[in-house]
């Protein structure tokens, strides 16, 4: 298979995390992505490395194609409203009011093209007291509570990578999708909103309802005692996860593999309820008993008795462990780093196997602009003038 949405062509005027993220998942489908950038220095994420290239920027622009234009000349918003004619997919990530201020707004875009799916990024939707605020990541984990279910109140911290930035962009790509298999049938296109505040509330689901259930605010323990979730450092300082969910077929998996079977009869964990209630002190039974043996033998040890586990990895782990080098998440190839991660999604049993390095700031002006009948003469007009790059 090379490619699912051959025939689909996207523009992208979106910067940073959520909005390239849609584009990026696009493309891994195949798709023609289009990224506008501005000549003058790009994606910020290129900002990142010295050569404009940074494996931030690298991560979420595989396979696209960049054109330098301008927008803020008149110019260059021509050369983007000509683009949207003959492309099928719009995606923006500015704040409200933006894209209308550059004369490419959805009103102006629709007239020009009915057929155009017209994606909206934002932070926070295009009415509501916060509609005008910036936002990024962290605003969107701090305001949708799923800071509240990782921080330490005590010491807080933000920890981990840009979650809330995937996790929109995943909703905007499915929207994208719907949109288009819609199109497929109507002949017409469709205006996405899709808000990072939102997407973070629909993405805690489970959380948010057992508040509104209970009235109990979760803590960010609950969780991990209500799946029976553990993280044990072993004698060799690394560590295992372990996740025995509900089935009881997995505690007592977990019995037999540390040679434990009493505490099945211990008041304290002689039913779910009570290891839920009682999870702190179970996580205290268990790590002394991991501590006396290196977490390879005990990694032979829970899979011989079936136990849900898994090495909690770093990245030097991860990229030598040989389930993920056997499905080969991983495409990049010595000298080429660029080629980034592999489309996760197989269809028939293959995945999408077109992949091409991000691209270097207007690599593909000239091609692009060539398409839509510009001469090289215009281009070059366009060029010394700061329109394209």
């Amino acid at each position: 298979m090379t490619s699912f949405l051959k025939k689909i062509r996207v523009i992208e005027t979106a910067n940073f995390v959520s909005g390239p993220y849609v584009g990026q998942l696009l493309a891994d489908l195949g798709a023609e992505v289009i990224k506008i950038e501005n000549p003058k220095g790009g994606d910020p994420f290129r900002s990142l490395s010295p050569d404009g290239y940074s494996a931030d920027f690298c991560s979420y622009n595989t396979g696209k194609k960049s054109v330098g234009i301008d927008l803020t000349k008149p110019e260059g918003r021509a050369l983007v409203e000509q683009l949207a004619k003959t492309s099928d997919v719009l995606v923006e990530n500015f704040r409200p009011g933006v894209m209308d201020r550059l004369q490419l707004g959805w009103d102006r875009i629709h007239a020009a093209n009915p057929r155009l799916v017209y994606c909206s990024m934002t932070g926070f939707g295009r009415d509501g007291p916060y509609q005008h605020r910036p936002a990024y990541d962290s605003v969107a984990g701090a305001l949708s509570g799923f800071f509240s279910q990782l921080l330490d109140k005590d010491h807080p911290q933000i920890v981990g990578p840009a979650l809330c930035d995937a996790v929109t962009g995943l909703y905007g790509a499915y929207a994208v999708l719907g949109a288009l298999l819609e199109r497929s049938q109507t002949g017409e296109g469709k205006r996405i909103d899709v808000t990072m505040m939102e997407a973070m509330i629909a993405f805690l689901r489970q959380p948010i309802m057992n508040y509104i259930f209970t009235g109990q605010t979760p803590v960010p323990l609950d969780r991990p005692a209500k799946s029976m979730c553990f993280a044990l450092v072993c004698a060799d300082s690394c560590c295992v996860a372990i996740h025995l969910s509900t089935p009881d077929k997995f505690w007592l998996a977990l019995l037999q593999a540390i040679e434990k079977p009493e505490l099945n009869s211990d008041p304290r964990y002689s039913s779910r309820k009570l290891r839920v209630q009682n999870y702190l002190s179970l996580n205290d039974e268990l790590q002394p008993i991991f501590q006396r043996k290196a977490r390879g033998e005990w990694m032979a040890i829970l899979d011989k008795f079936d136990v849900p586990f898994a090495p909690i990895n770093d990245f030097a782990d991860l990229v030598s462990d040989p389930h993920a080098i056997q499905a080969g998440i991983f495409p990049a190839q010595p000298g080429v780093p660029s080629l980034g991660i592999a489309c996760p999604i197989r269809f028939d049993g293959q995945r999408p196997t077109d992949v091409s390095p991000a691209p270097r700031l207007g690599e593909h002006t000239p091609q692009i602009l060539g398409e839509l009948g510009l001469p090289a003469a215009d281009q070059d007009r366009l060029r010394a003038s700061g329109v394209i790059a």
